[in-house]
Parts: C-alpha cells; sequence; structure tokens
C-alpha cells in the first residue's frame, strides 16, 4: 500500500444479506475487502488472491494491505478498488462454487461494484432491487432521474477530458522550455516524447469535436 494512501472512510455494506466491508482512500478510490467478498460467496481467499496477483489489470486494482477496523481491531486487508470487481468476479469459475451460492453470484457480477461505489457517495448501503425494477417504469418521475444520471454522467467525463488536456498541455510546456534556447536541439527520446504528446492531445480534443484534429495541434505547437 502506497504511504500515502490513507483511509478516509469506512462503512460495512449489505450485498444480498451479506456484509462486506469497503474503505474510501485518499486518492478518492473505493476499496472492498477481499476476504469479505470471499466469506460471501464461499471462496478461498488465498486462491482469489493469487488469481488477481496473475492480472495486470486486476493488479493495478489490488492494495495488500489497508487498515481497516474489525471486531478483533485496525488490521490490514487486502482489498480490490470497485471498478475492476466485476472482471473479477466474472472469472470465478461456477463449477467451484456451491450450487447455491450460484444465484448470489450473478447478484454480485451485476450489482457489487455499483452498490460499493453508491455507498459512499449516495449513503446507499444496501443493493436494492426493487428500486432496479422501478426504473423500468416509463414515469415522469423515472425520466427525470435517467435524465439527471445521464447529466452527471456527462459532466463527469467533461472533468476528466479537460484533466487529460491539461495534463498533455503541461506536458508540452515542459517541453517547449527545454527547447526555448537557439542552441538546443532535439534529441530522439525528446523527439518521440513530443510526438506522443501531439497525438495524445489530438486523440482527445478530436473525440470532443468529432475530427482529425492532429494537423492544428501539430501546427499550433510547430507555430
Amino acid at each position: 500500500m502506497s504511504d500515502k494512501l490513507t483511509v478516509i472512510e469506512q462503512k460495512d455494506v449489505i450485498l444480498y444479506e451479506d456484509t462486506v466491508t469497503a474503505v474510501r482512500t485518499s486518492d478518492g478510490q473505493v476499496y472492498v475487502s477481499i476476504k469479505h467478498m470471499c466469506d460471501a460467496l464461499g471462496l478461498a481467499q488465498r486462491a482469489q488472491v493469487l488469481r488477481i496477483q496473475r492480472n495486470d489489470i486486476l493488479l493495478e486494482g489490488y492494495e495488500g494491505g489497508i487498515m481497516m477496523i474489525t471486531p478483533g481491531g485496525r488490521q490490514p486487508l487486502g482489498a480490490l478498488s470497485v471498478d475492476p470487481v466485476p472482471l473479477w468476479l466474472a472469472g470465478v469459475d461456477t463449477n467451484r462454487v456451491n450450487e447455491e451460492i450460484r444465484p448470489k453470484l450473478k447478484h454480485f457480477q451485476r450489482e457489487a461494484a455499483k452498490v460499493l461505489w453508491e455507498a459512499f457517495q449516495e449513503g446507499r448501503l444496501t443493493a436494492d432491487p426493487l428500486f432496479e425494477d422501478l426504473l423500468q417504469q416509463d414515469t415522469p418521475e423515472v425520466q427525470a432521474y435517467k435524465m439527471i444520471q445521464s447529466m452527471l454522467q456527462l459532466a463527469r467525463n467533461q472533468i476528466l477530458l479537460k484533466s487529460r488536456l491539461d495534463d498533455h498541455e503541461q506536458r508540452l510546456e515542459a517541453i517547449e522550455s527545454q527547447l526555448a534556447a537557439p542552441a538546443h536541439t532535439i534529441s530522439q527520446s525528446q523527439a518521440m516524447q513530443l510526438s506522443q504528446a501531439v497525438k495524445a492531445v489530438a486523440f482527445e480534443y478530436g473525440k470532443k469535436t468529432k475530427r482529425n484534429e492532429h494537423p492544428a495541434i501539430y501546427g499550433e505547437m510547430y507555430r
């Protein structure tokens, strides 16, 4: 676990009559205890941790020792961020799960990541199938809810896009500062960094404008 990563908030979230412990950390991510998830699904924790560590995507979201409050006191627990939870659960061999557990596993695969995230965003601490059923109705309230959710998602995407563009612009400015003096020349490594930065900015901006922005971005950088 990174020295800079600390627990900001801890909650016990109910997933279909099972309680799992989740935390929100200083980097804004939500992590769920692997032990609690495995206990709920009747899985061997050690085997699942090894499987996570063999997968590069899952490993990126895994923390081996997040300090959580347990009945036995504070102790480090292995945890997985909520984003790759569906990927992890999708890889669980149903043949290794007791037959009575299989319906629960399907519920976890569909709902766990969303419920765990919403527990820290909206205070929702349970998976409520009834609410999902209500969203299937065509009422003004449901339409308004879905519209607001879409607006929130759009605003989130815009924030992320701006953050990426700002990051790429800072990289370009750093390269420009290195090339400010006439006596400076571009090394092969700098040329590759410059090319990659231009492509990245053009790609992100092009997703917004729906045009090929590479010539314009390169032309502005060259000018």
